[in-house]
């Protein structure tokens, strides 16, 4: 039997609330964006890559956020040791690799990621500072990542979007 990514009701983001309810709100209705761009498709599909030469395929992206969500909440924001599941020094782009990759074990992972990155920040105030790991030692804090969140995904969806018609004609939403 062949797998397929599954299909998913899209919560729709809410219009009124408070702001740590709407910056949850909109970055949820993001990740099921990214979900639904997916829906129906085999792994195959997923790992069809867009227009030559580029190598960005849907399944790259979801495995791409699902380290961004490990990077920003996790590791930055709470401190907490990562075992990403692509990256390596030596493959820095691995999550774009999906060559050989496992669909179904992929969207676990990123379902995984997402919910660890919730605990990550469930209780914690926006105002809460960190030092960003790296070279540039940035100071920010959780409200600029759920923002950066946000942005990241819209990005993505903007290019899921395109790939998914390239690969079956689907469009919208």
């Amino acid at each position: 039997m062949t797998w397929t990514a599954p299909s998913i009701t899209r919560t729709p983001e809410i219009s009124v609330g408070d702001e740590r309810a709407m910056l949850e709100s909109w970055l949820d209705y993001h990740r099921q964006t990214l979900l639904l761009k997916c829906a129906g498709l085999t792994a195959e599909q997923l790992r069809t890559a867009s227009v030559e030469p580029s190598g960005l395929t849907l399944l790259g992206l979801v495995r791409h956020l699902a380290e961004v969500e490990a990077w920003w909440f996790r590791e930055n924001f709470a401190g907490q040791d990562v075992d990403y599941p692509y990256y390596t020094p030596e493959h820095p782009d691995a999550d774009h690799d999906v060559s050989q990759a496992d669909a179904e074990a992929d969207f676990a992972t990123f379902h995984r990621e997402v919910e660890l990155a919730r605990a990550a920040a469930a209780g914690r105030s926006l105002d809460e500072t960190f030092t960003e790991i790296g070279p540039k030692k940035r100071t920010f804090n959780l409200r600029w990542v759920f923002v950066h969140m946000i942005e990241e995904y819209a990005r993505h969806n903007g290019h899921a979007d395109l790939i998914r018609e390239r690969i079956d004609g689907v469009t919208g939403e």
